[in-house]
């Protein structure tokens, strides 16, 4: 077979979706009927190879992405299965920039939920084309058509379902093909894996005759040829219904829809070959875009073996007793055992010593990287997740990859001199491998502070510190990671005057703020002629502006949102240098943020809050005391959906009074939305009364 025919039968996906929607079952299922293992592990049991970690087999849930390659209708197929808890959201994030398709899996009860937009967003922004997989058919008020609505209203998406479900809830046996028009059933016996083919129930035929006209006329609309023959014909073969189809998906202009139970065996198949039907190859999606790391001209690799090597590190893993490990997609070009890499951020080559395939936390060795290949380099030990490793003789650097910031941190100290090294270390690699992590010494106190995404993965972080690294660290309480902001524009001038023996020091620097829009962070500009300031006193000004804007007055923390912009500078040919030019910006930055009133921002957290009818009352009353903007409540079957909007520093330990006021049958889900400005009185109590200015 020619290196192009292989090519096309490459599958790199992802599987995404809301925490307990099913994504690591689902992901065993096909393992198990793709025959790469033998045997299903179920999640509750902590038996499913992709949640390998002990902290993912304790508490049932996916903590990071773990890849495994399979194989179907004689395709290669590379997964990744990727996390569900929002605290983990960096995993998915880096996770779809290097995939190429994406399977989208949904609860048939809970539909569309807040991880499952975040995700959605996230494989809009990486331009990934995706199918929907809707699970849990076999529960109580599992509704196909409802999940389906919620796509469109919820996703903007365009779902095109092709198999209509057969049964309801316990009674869910199969599914009914739109493309072949056949029942397609599975039987527990034999774990699900025969797939009975046959004709279409008798109650369902009027139902899925209109679902299949639907589907023919809407994939007809994709193509000219297509829609001629349609309208020629009045139908469509299903071999032109699956043409029709990926050119919808690659185009992402529809989703092809499919339904099943994963925990009991159903629907797994057909899924399978929809990712073979319709999901690109590395030869579908458009060549890899990257810059001249010299000229900053845009450079294209096209998907071909014959290529320079391109690949993306986008993946470290490190172990305190093993080597550090880099998961690489690579996007063209080959590379071996023993070959150099050339790494444009740091201007160093790295050597791959060794080349793995991996399943999960098992390692295959292979002596060769291909264009395609979704692998992990041991050898490379200064590339960072989202660095660039390519052809020396040809470099390019791929687009960086952006990562948000920490919401919540806590204090963290050894408790002796002989942790001490160790915690270190595992703060150290702990950062290598997640770049959503922060550790910094707060100036006041001089404590250690770890920063993170949430309660959960600070949890996780201590817990591995305490299996991997034998470290019993103290740890603080867990602290809302405020930020600072102005709320208005401001010109002040700072001047530096001092005497140093013989010698006369002098600067005069004026400098205007403003605030920007939330998200923006920080810009800082220059808005004068250049001959009024020499280039190397400009330069030692704006140093002293970006040195002033490391925190803020209120606090002590970040600022952010706000623009300074040096307009104006007064020198003396004697006794102005870069040390007084430094100095006096930063005096200038300080008197303008005096002057713009400065305010507090706090991390505002979408929530979705599940309860039975109940206690709904209870539930609502205690939210309303947090500060929470109800948006909507929504009736599913016996249960209540509170959405809403909280300040992150009012749920601390809500889990535990969820349980108190509903019997231990509440859930909650919270993301990450926006920073805004904390009220004044709330302020007053945040920051020390002397240092308040709100």
């Amino acid at each position: 077979m020619n290196r192009r025919r292989e090519l096309e039968r490459v599958r790199n996906i992802g599987i995404m979706a809301h925490i307990d929607a099913g994504k690591t079952t689902t992901t065993e299922r096909i393992l198990f009927y793709t025959g790469k293992k033998h045997r299903m592990g179920t999640v509750d049991e902590g038996t499913a190879d992709m949640d390998w970690m002990e902290q993912e087999r304790e508490r049932g849930i996916t903590i990071t992405a773990a890849a495994t390659t399979c194989y179907w209708r004689e395709h290669t197929i590379q997964i990744i299965d990727t996390p569900g808890h929002v605290d983990f959201t960096i995993e998915v994030e880096r996770s779809l920039r290097v995939l190429d398709g994406a399977i989208a899996v949904f609860c048939a009860v809970g539909g569309v939920e807040p991880q499952s937009e975040t995700v959605w967003k996230q494989a809009d922004r990486y331009g990934v084309p995706r199918i929907a997989f809707v699970n849990k058919m076999d529960r109580v008020g599992a509704n196909f058509p409802r999940v389906l609505q919620m796509m469109k209203d919820r996703l903007g998406a365009d779902p095109v379902p092709i198999q209509l479900p057969i049964g309801r809830e316990q009674a869910f046996v199969g599914v009914v093909d739109l493309i072949e028009f056949c029942a397609k059933t599975w039987r527990d016996e034999d774990e699900g894996a025969t797939v009975h083919v046959g004709e279409v129930p008798v109650e369902l035929r009027q139902e899925a005759e209109a679902a299949r006209i639907e589907l023919i006329e809407r994939v007809a609309a994709e193509d000219e040829a297509l829609l001629e023959r349609y309208l020629e014909a009045e139908t469509l073969s299903p071999e032109e219904i699956r043409h029709g189809l990926r050119l919808g998906t690659l185009r992402r202009t529809l989703v092809p829809v499919l339904c099943g139970a994963a925990l009991r065996n159903r629907g797994i198949q057909p899924l399978l070959d929809a990712v073979v039907d319709f999901l690109p190859s590395p030869l579908d999606v458009p060549p890899v875009q990257g810059t001249d790391p010299e000229t900053g001209k845009v450079i294209q690799r096209a998907p071909s073996d014959e290529e320079p090597f391109t690949a993306l590190a986008f993946k470290i893993a490190v172990d305190p007793n093993v080597e550090k490990v880099v998961y690489a997609r690579v996007y063209s070009g080959t590379i071996r055992s023993g070959g150099v890499a050339w790494n444009p951020r740091t201007r160093r080559r790295e050597r791959i010593m060794r080349i793995f395939r991996v399943h999960a936390n098992r390692r295959e060795t292979v002596e060769e990287a291909r264009t395609g290949d979704i692998l992990v380099f041991v050898g490379p030990r200064e590339t960072a997740t989202g660095d660039t490793l390519c052809d020396p003789r040809a470099p390019i650097a791929l687009e960086p990859m952006t990562f948000p910031e920490p919401v919540v941190s806590v204090s963290i100290e050894p408790r002796s001199e002989r942790e001490k090294e160790n915690l270190e270390q595992a703060l150290r690699l702990f950062q290598e491998e997640d770049p959503t992590i922060r550790v910094y010494e707060d100036p006041d106190t001089g404590q250690r502070i770890l920063a993170g995404m949430g309660e959960l993965h600070l949890e996780i972080l201590v817990d591995r510190m305490k299996r991997e690294f034998r470290v019993e660290p103290r740890v603080g309480r867990p602290q809302v990671a405020y930020k600072e902001t102005i709320s208005q524009p401001a010109t002040a001038t700072g001047r530096f005057e001092r005497q140093l023996e013989e010698r006369s020091l002098f600067a005069e620097v004026t400098v205007q703020v403003e605030p920007l829009p939330r998200g923006a962070g920080i810009e800082v500009l220059a808005d004068m002629p250049e001959e009024a300031l020499p280039a190397t006193l400009r330069e030692a000004a704006l140093s002293g502006i970006r040195g002033a804007l490391g925190s803020g007055l209120l606090g002590g923390y970040p600022l952010t949102d706000l623009r300074v912009t040096l307009v104006g500078a007064k020198l003396r040919e004697s006794g102005s240098n870069e040390v007084a030019f430094e100095a006096a910006a930063a005096i200038a930055v300080h008197r303008a943020l005096e002057a713009a009133g400065p305010v507090l921002l706090e991390p505002i957290m979408r929530a979705q809050v599940v309860v039975p009818s109940e206690y709904l009352g209870r539930v609502l009353g205690d939210l309303n005391a947090r500060r929470v903007q109800i948006q909507n409540v929504e009736s599913r079957e016996l249960d209540e959906v509170i959405h809403a909007e909280v300040p992150l520093a009012e749920m601390f330990n809500y889990t535990t009074t969820l349980r108190s006021l509903t019997q231990g049958r509440g859930t909650h889900m919270l993301e990450f939305s926006h920073y805004a400005v904390v009220p004044e009185h709330v302020a007053q109590q945040v920051l020390p009364a002397l240092r308040f200015r709100g």
